[in-house]
């Protein structure tokens, strides 16, 4: 059982900066905030969970049944992530490559505190447990200095290596089209990883830094022990509210410009470019299938296609797809049956997923994987994680990667540079 607090804040912004710099005392620290990106799907503004009293951790192997067991006898909010290499517990495929950051593949705990904000209002929901904390815990965190606190992201600068060099990864890009070509697959989801080693960084003014520039709905800060997530996502993989599922992949980038006829250009362009809307339609091809799986019949819906929003970084083209699922209908099945996520993955998706694995470098752990929470009521929201820097403090590894979608009609040397543009906040931000 929990206890409730109810909170206004005339700065909420300045809660946010604090109650943050105080979680990170915590072993288990999952902050997400839509940075008051409103859309009709919204449910708050920031969530903040810390301090496990219960968690899974596991590999692939029956990664889902396992959740599904704990997700049901918890019965109560659930935070955490699943790494796209739980890709090998749903389909016979495995993950070899070179793994830098060696994050679970599967990780949630039950909260004992959370904090949920929506405008100035502050929603505090402690177990009962540790209710007599409240007016400690409000305390310190208003005693938090932010203006003091370390703003570097590190001592040194951090040397960014690549671990797919230029002609390697425009020789893998052939490689796909070869396979599309020959019909194998008709897109796969082609990544790289950008790396450092030996490198310590800051991980709460890293992700300060990176959401500060980028703003995205999806920006997630989570420490685990001594790995984290510092993400500047902008795309969410599925969300549960009541019996309604919504998807809404992104497919198609275009850079921004400084210059206002110029950027308004660059998004018309990205609007009415037909290989990126046929990116994109390929993909909610696939994402309706996926969601059929547990829909009712002729539930599943196209809400907007290939529809163009902008963010400070990037404009990105956005499609929208909702089903109706039964009451009865596992919250976990709904998961287990679309991930990975299509947009990460490719059509057919087990075929593009062999193939990717064979040509990727690194393994991709929680990079296009999933960050979020299940409600004690089995409702759920996911991201995917992309545009995020990842960091292991105990393997001085800090990685971040990017991928672009390889079609028939992709030029090598456009997809290179459309990883570059996804690539540049991460590179800023860590090359200061």
């Amino acid at each position: 059982m929990r206890a409730i607090q109810q909170h206004t804040f005339s700065n909420i912004e300045i809660f946010k900066e604090k109650l943050l710099t105080w979680s990170t005392q915590f072993h288990e620290v999952i902050w997400l905030d839509s940075n008051y990106y409103t859309e009709k799907h919204s449910s708050f503004d920031a969530v903040l969970a810390v301090d496990a009293l219960t968690s899974i951790q596991t590999d692939f192997k029956d990664a889902f049944n396992k959740l599904k067991e704990y997700q049901t006898a918890t019965n109560d909010w659930l935070f955490g992530y699943l790494t796209y290499d739980l890709k090998n517990d749903v389909e016979q495929l495995e993950s070899q490559n070179f793994d830098g950051l060696a994050f679970p593949d599967l990780y949630f705990f039950q909260p004992k505190k959370l904090f949920f904000i929506n405008g100035n209002k502050v929603t505090i929901s402690y177990l009962n447990m540790v209710d007599d904390e409240f007016e400690e815990d409000l305390e310190a965190i208003n005693k938090q200095s932010v203006s003091e606190a370390d703003t570097s992201v590190s001592e040194a600068p951090v040397k960014i290596k690549l671990r797919t060099h230029k002609d390697a990864y425009l020789e893998k890009v052939e490689a796909v089209l070869a396979h599309i070509h020959r019909g194998d697959i008709y897109e796969a989801n082609f990544c790289q990883e950008f790396y450092a080693e030996n490198t310590q960084i800051n991980p709460l003014a890293t992700y300060q830094k990176l959401d500060a520039i980028s703003k995205p709905p999806f920006a997630t800060f989570l420490k685990l022990q001594d790995t984290y997530l510092l993400s500047a996502s902008p795309e969410r993989y599925l969300k549960k509210v009541g019996t309604t599922v919504i998807s809404q992949p992104i497919k198609g980038t275009a850079k921004r410009s400084e210059n206002n006829t110029e950027d308004h250009e660059l998004k018309t362009r990205l609007a009415s470019d037909e290989k990126e809307r046929s990116e994109n339609i390929m993909i909610v091809d696939l994402v309706r299938n996926d969601l059929s799986k547990t829909a009712t019949k002729g539930s599943v819906k196209v809400e907007e296609l290939c529809k163009v929003y902008t963010f400070p970084q990037v404009h990105q083209m956005i499609s929208t797809v909702t089903s109706k699922v039964k009451e009865d209908t596992h919250p976990i099945d709904i998961i287990a049956s679309t991930f990975p996520m299509g947009s990460m993955t490719g059509a057919p998706k087990v075929s593009a997923m062999k193939i990717i694995e064979k040509l990727e470098d690194a393994k991709r752990g929680l990079y296009s994987g999933a960050v979020g929470y299940f409600s004690p009521e089995g409702d759920f929201d996911f991201n995917v994680i992309i545009r995020s820097i990842l960091y292991n403090h105990t393997n001085k590894y800090v990685s971040y990667s990017v991928g672009g979608a390889i079609t028939a009609k992709s030029d090598p040397m456009k997809e290179y540079e459309e990883c570059l543009v996804k690539a540049k906040a991460m590179r800023q931000v860590l090359e200061n």
